[in-house]
């Protein structure tokens, strides 16, 4: 039941995070090869002994905290968006396309805990907000270092764009 309710909330938060996105990527032209394709996100995975992390671990937490906490801020302008999102330019599109959504100014994300899983990626667990109110605790995704930043992976946002039940270009 609980279960249940988790993904019920996680699928309704996807929708109205998602929902404009539709129009900006429901064209009939075929992909191209600057087209971003993955898979949902892999459970999470344990440490392993000796695993690599970042050279300064308690930075790069600090840094995937505050930038997951501004992709999903609805005030983080597009633009800024893009610079936090894995290959944020060839998501351009449906980035763009929650910017004026009074709906998605609802969402947020809150991140409770960051686990290394290489010096280049990593297992992020967030309350995803609705409101400000946490809907889905503990919810999980990955980072992933890129051009010097730590962003939220594609893998993330394709997973919540594949709970919504919609199919988007690019995902």
């Amino acid at each position: 039941m609980v279960l249940r309710r988790r993904a019920a909330a996680l699928a309704a938060a996807a929708v109205l995070l998602l929902t404009p996105a539709l129009a900006a990527c429901s064209d009939d032209e075929p992909a191209t090869g600057n087209q971003v394709t993955t898979t949902a996100p892999p459970a999470m995975t344990a440490q392993p002994p000796g695993a690599e992390e970042p050279d300064d671990p308690a930075a790069a937490k600090e840094e995937i905290t505050r930038n997951w906490e501004a992709f999903f801020d609805a005030d983080t302008p597009a633009a800024e968006r893009v610079k936090l999102l894995e290959n944020g330019a060839e998501m351009e599109d449906v980035l763009a396309a929650f910017a004026g959504n009074p709906q998605a100014a609802a969402i947020g994300a809150k991140v409770t805990d960051v686990a290394f899983t290489s010096a280049s990626g990593a297992d992020v667990t967030y309350d995803l907000l609705v409101g400000g109110t946490p809907q889905l605790p503990d919810s999980r995704g990955t980072a992933v270092l890129q051009d010097d930043t730590w962003k939220v992976s594609v893998k993330t946002l394709c997973g919540l764009v594949q709970l919504s039940g919609v199919t988007v270009e690019g995902c």
